[in-house]
């Protein structure tokens, strides 16, 4: 690479304002881990597009709007929401349940929560659907959309100025540096934050669930269904995930601390069994 083709004006530019988009965003502690980390929209902002984001799936969707399957979603959701305490305080919980084979369920930014009914055959039970229902709405709770959109926002600061000071250079030179430089920031630091993300949420829900009285030990033969049932997966580097193997792990390492929690509860023995 020769120094004449580098413009370092744009580098200096691109890193001022991955300064500031940093440096005035909001700071979020996460009331169930401690970890500090900074959030690209306030609460509202999140709330707001979470709420739209949730009118337009139900709008393209076949909701279910009664019977055992839905109540028994609404029952667990209503057990976790209480179980979040002061990170879930404010959120304006609504939970839907959409026909599809679709083996999912997710929780948007503010508390709205979809099921998707292909995953009810791999739950089988409260306590292993509360581990999943736990999961979103711990993604929610820790603000994790927020957090992902300024990690991303940062990334595309810092890809644009290096674009730009290399805008002399030979296109098929520059093409392979930035083709470098934007796998490096996927695989480098874009998918292991999402891997520490899911982790994160993982021990959250661990939590949750059993606070609101559902076994925690119930999470481990989820995983292992959702593992038979998903088939081969990529390597963990690859991927957004943790591997189920990894995922199993680490829940069993935090398991000990959440059983304290679930033989405090109150309902510790009422859903064992569902």
């Amino acid at each position: 690479m020769e120094r004449r083709h580098i413009k370092w004006i744009p580098l200096v530019l691109a890193g001022l304002f991955f300064a500031y988009q940093y440096f005035s965003s909001e700071k979020f502690v996460n009331p169930e881990t401690g970890r500090k980390s900074h959030v690209a929209m306030s609460t509202r902002e999140e709330g707001l597009l979470g709420l739209q984001s949730y009118q337009q799936v139900l709008a393209q969707s076949e909701t279910v709007d009664g019977g055992p399957e839905l109540e028994m979603i609404k029952r667990v959701a209503s057990r976790l929401a209480r179980a979040t305490g002061k990170a879930g305080a404010d959120f304006d919980w609504q939970v839907s349940l959409i026909r599809s084979s679709q083996v999912n369920a997710f929780c948007l930014p503010g508390g709205k929560i979809v099921v998707y009914n292909g995953i009810l055959p791999v739950t089988q039970n409260e306590p292993s659907l509360a581990t999943v229902l736990g999961h979103e709405m711990a993604h929610a709770t820790s603000r994790h959309g927020s957090q992902r959109v300024l990690q991303q926002n940062l990334a595309q600061t810092a890809l644009t100025g290096v674009a730009m000071s290399l805008s002399d250079m030979d296109y098929d030179k520059q093409r392979a540096i930035m083709g470098a430089l934007g796998a490096g920031a996927q695989f480098g630091v874009l998918m292991p934050f999402s891997r520490q993300h899911e982790s994160e949420a993982d021990a959250t829900g661990l939590h949750y669930m059993a606070r609101a009285g559902y076994d925690p030990r119930e999470s481990i033969g989820f995983w292992q269904r959702m593992e038979r049932a998903g088939g081969a997966q990529p390597p963990e580097f690859l991927s957004s995930h943790p591997s189920h193997g990894t995922r199993i792990e680490q829940l069993q390492a935090e398991i000990p601390r959440a059983l304290e929690e679930y033989n405090r509860s109150p309902a510790a023995d009422t859903q064992s069994s569902r």
